[in-house]
């Protein structure tokens, strides 16, 4: 008998965080907060999530922030994901 399983993202849930500046480049209402759980499969179906990465991208100057550089706004944030 043959299993196939692994491990596969899931969907991505975006949320724009509209007043909070880019501690990069000081633009208000480019960041966008990212949460990707990523999901253990049995025969491409997922049965529970291993983890969840998360993290915030710039759009405007493309600077990607993860989880140990978060700033206050933006761990806020993630609470209402």
């Amino acid at each position: 008998m043959i299993l196939f399983f692994g491990t596969r993202p899931g969907k991505a849930n975006t949320k724009v965080l509209p007043s909070v500046a880019c501690p990069y480049c000081g633009q208000v209402g480019t960041l966008a907060a990212v949460s990707q759980p990523n999901y253990f499969h049995l025969f491409w179906i997922p049965l529970f999530t291993i983890s969840t990465s998360k993290y915030v991208e710039c759009s405007h100057c493309k600077r990607v922030f993860y989880q140990e550089e978060f700033s206050m706004e933006m761990n806020r944030a993630f609470k209402n994901i």
